[in-house]
């Protein structure tokens, strides 16, 4: 089996070297030169919870060549449509491409590989991009060799191909595959809107949003409706870490304090986190709040859904996109304040 890891950044760089490690025909394919540089010269050092390093065969996008038989797509949404057109030539009929990136991408992804090619990925580890040739792996490793990924048939089903691209993600840590894998990205979904277009929003740490009244409040609401608008396209969203995410939409205000006190305990763990976004505001680069946030009040279109709380953090992060700033906490609160305002009003 042929496999080109697309996008070899922080999870990339951490997939590609034991994949290779396991002796598997891979490579990895990025846009930054130094990087690939790095992994031809030294291979794919991983630190963190682990230590472990890797000879790796790295490309850049122009060098492609020859048939992928599995491509595992790691590369921001926003290039989607230039990254995968850019990879048709390099695909046979029977050739699976895994969407392993944030949102919901699959519709997108098959409408340009074709329905046949595309399943459905989700990575269930944490990491962060050192400096090139080097990833951090920063979830705890037994935690990382235990359950890695989830992947899964769009339409459910326990396929041969599902099981084999099982057998080799095995080589980089557990992997289980879901027959409610859609669910699965949209619960995913569900917590970066609350947390990471929040973080973006505001510049704050998820325990900033947790700490402070509006914060948390606004998060409660951002999850609500994003349950409402998922239940009305017909998604039944998965337990994520045993925890039953569906119980979080609201039926009443009085539902509040029970889903401000869910919220407080289950993301204790993940206090620290700073959005990707964020950081790519920082940057002054393109974030992927259309492909977070932006996806509620999309999928609402048609179902007479309001998504103001999904709609303001978008219109905060766009904002700053365009302005190359970084938002500021107290002012961008109030906005929220006065949209809790109306809702009690």
């Amino acid at each position: 089996m042929r496999i080109a890891v697309l996008g070899a950044g922080s999870l990339g760089t951490i997939v590609g070297a034991y994949l290779a490690s396991g002796g598997m025909d891979v490579e990895l394919v990025d846009t930054y030169q130094e990087h690939v540089e790095a992994l031809n010269r030294v291979g794919a050092k991983v630190v963190g919870t682990t230590e472990f390093q890797s000879p790796v065969k790295a490309i850049t996008p122009e060098e492609k060549s020859g048939i992928y038989d599995l491509v595992l797509l790691l590369t921001k949404q926003l290039y989607n449509d230039a990254v995968l057109t850019e990879l048709l030539p390099f695909l046979s009929e029977d050739s699976v491409v895994c969407s392993l990136q944030n949102g919901i991408p699959e519709q997108k992804v098959a409408s340009i590989v074709g329905d046949k090619r595309v399943i459905a990925g989700s990575v269930e580890f944490g990491a962060t991009f050192m400096e090139p040739g080097v990833s951090r792996l920063t979830t705890e490793y037994g935690q990382f060799k235990k359950y890695a990924f989830q992947i899964g048939e769009l339409n459910g089903e326990t396929t041969e191909r599902i099981q084999r691209i099982q057998s080799v993600l095995e080589l980089v840590g557990g992997t289980h595959i879901s027959d409610n894998l859609v669910g699965t990205k949209w619960s995913k979904l569900l917590i970066n809107n609350a947390f990471s277009g929040l973080s973006a929003a505001l510049n704050g740490t998820y325990g900033d949003i947790l700490d402070h009244e509006v914060g948390i409040e606004s998060a409660v609401h951002i999850a609500d409706e994003t349950l409402k608008v998922g239940h009305a396209n017909g998604i039944h969203f998965a337990q994520m870490g045993g925890f039953d995410l569906e119980s979080l939409e609201l039926s009443g205000e009085h539902d509040i304090p029970e889903r401000i006190q869910s919220f407080r305990a289950t993301m204790a763990p993940s206090r620290l986190l700073r959005a990707s976004m964020l950081q790519d505001l920082e940057k002054k680069r393109k974030t992927e709040i259309d492909y977070i946030n932006g996806v509620v009040p999309q999928m609402a279109e048609g179902t007479g859904l309001k998504t103001p709380f999904n709609d303001l953090v978008v219109a905060q992060v766009r904002a700053a996109e365009q302005s190359q700033t970084v938002p500021d906490f107290d002012t961008n609160i109030q906005a929220f304040a006065g949209l809790l305002k109306q809702k009690v009003n």
